[in-house]
């Protein structure tokens, strides 16, 4: 009986650490079981769209690491006066020469149709030795960090128009563009969420350590990107979109009917919102935080208002069926001016976020809007093109409003006025335009 015991006692010793083993384990399989199964529900498994939430997610979470090791370097760590000098240089040095390139990021992009795999996995890989090459720079915010910086939001853009273009080609079947667009968008900000705080972690050890952490990121988006279907890579049936007209009779995103033109013009002021608000309360909530709270959780509060506001406008289209996109994004446009107004008005620390969330929500819901727009009326031959091209659009949109927001002097009713003057900008040039096609239209697409 002893030695039946005896030889129970390592048996016994092994099984209970097998269970432990599994239990330690059961939390990291059952995440990357639930993760997998809901990026690939409907088809999109089937289809590589699934895939393609994944690169999505694995860029927003590297993204973010490297925003949060250049916003403790530029902005955090030094006086108020210093850091608006810095941010307006990160701007001059990286923004101004964006602006140049955007433009060239589109047809460039188009002239290689059969290497968009290649050309997301060389963003990716971009990126990554960016990232390697920012960390011994970051602790002293030297010059060298800032060409860097732009090689950094080249290549992220640069994805961001692959990505939109490449999404036309893996959609499942009964899946409309915007639903997709909605999936994939939805995914990239849970993973910036989900990472900020990992950044945030790793920024304690050492300034340099979120980078090494956005490295190793990119390194396996690199990876990934070319685990995307050979489908990504065909260019069968597709030409060229033009902004203007082009000679011949080519479509473009001006005689495809009007209301890709004004959805643009709309999406393009929301944009601008966007970028504005980005520069211009990060000063004013650090130089006037929010009462009783530091400048930090100030910023948090509204960051946090603004991402929670996209995410909800993300879900919510994803939602709506048989709505007009004209409708939908003249309405949104509307909604975001009426809380500006307001802002400006009725000045406030709480309306500050309150506008943070309604610029996230009615800018996502544009966006899947002018996607649906873009579906309909966009020829198929050209419209991955057509996507790249107006998502280039509307980056220099959240450049121009960058700019205003940092040269902008910090007194809050003037930047919740200028923030109305923008949208009231937009809504003047597309929102009786968007009414009056959403009245003379034909059929309406699904919007979800």
């Amino acid at each position: 009986m002893a030695a039946a015991r005896s030889s129970d006692g390592p048996g016994a010793l092994a099984r209970a650490g097998r269970a432990v083993g599994r239990a330690l384990h059961l939390p990291f399989t059952g995440t990357a079981k639930g993760i997998r199964k809901a990026t690939h529900a409907h088809g999109a498994g089937e289809s590589g769209l699934g895939k393609l939430i994944e690169l999505h997610a694995v860029n927003g979470a590297g993204d973010v690491m490297i925003t949060v090791a250049l916003a403790s370097t530029v902005f955090f760590s030094v006086p108020t006066d210093e850091a608006r000098g810095r941010v307006a240089l990160y701007l001059a040095i990286t923004m101004a020469p964006f602006t140049l390139l955007a433009p060239v990021i589109g047809p460039l992009l188009d002239r290689i149709p059969h290497g968009r795999r290649a050309a997301m996995a060389g963003a990716m890989l971009a990126r990554a030795l960016l990232a390697l090459a920012m960390s011994g720079a970051v602790a002293t915010g030297g010059l060298e960090l800032y060409p860097a910086a732009l090689g950094v939001l080249v290549s992220s853009k640069a994805y961001g128009v692959v990505r939109s273009a490449v999404v036309p080609r893996l959609l499942p079947p009964r899946f409309s563009l915007v639903k997709a667009n909605s999936r994939v968008t939805l995914a990239g900000l849970l993973a910036t969420g989900a990472a900020a705080p990992i950044g945030a972690g790793l920024h304690r050890i050492g300034p340099e350590w979120p980078l090494y952490g956005a490295c190793a990121v990119f390194v396996g988006g690199t990876v990934l990107a070319f685990t995307l279907p050979h489908k990504v890579d065909s260019a069968k049936g597709e030409r060229t979109a033009h902004l203007v007209p082009h000679g011949g009779r080519k479509p473009t995103l001006r005689n495809v009917g009007p209301s890709v033109l004004h959805g643009l013009q709309a999406n393009a002021a929301l944009r601008s919102l966007s970028g504005f608000l980005i520069f211009f309360l990060a000063f004013l909530l650090r130089e006037h935080p929010l009462a009783g709270q530091s400048a930090a959780v100030s910023l948090g509060i509204v960051g946090v208002a603004a991402g929670v506001g996209n995410a909800c406008g993300t879900a919510v289209g994803a939602w709506l069926r048989e709505r007009g996109p004209e409708v939908i994004i003249a309405t949104v446009l509307g909604i975001a001016l009426s809380v500006a107004i307001c802002s400006a008005v009725f000045f406030s620390g709480i309306l500050m976020a309150v506008l943070g969330a309604t610029a996230g929500l009615c800018q996502a819901l544009a966006k899947l809007s002018l996607d649906a727009v873009i579906q309909r009326d966009v020829p198929e031959e050209v419209r991955t093109s057509a996507f790249a091209r107006s998502e280039t659009l509307l980056q220099m949109a959240w450049v121009v409003g960058g700019g205003i927001g940092i040269a902008l002097p910090l007194n809050g009713v003037l930047g919740m006025s200028v923030a109305a003057t923008l949208l009231a900008t937009g809504a003047a040039m597309s929102v009786r335009g968007l009414l009056s096609a959403a009245r003379h239209g034909t059929a309406h697409p699904r919007v979800a």
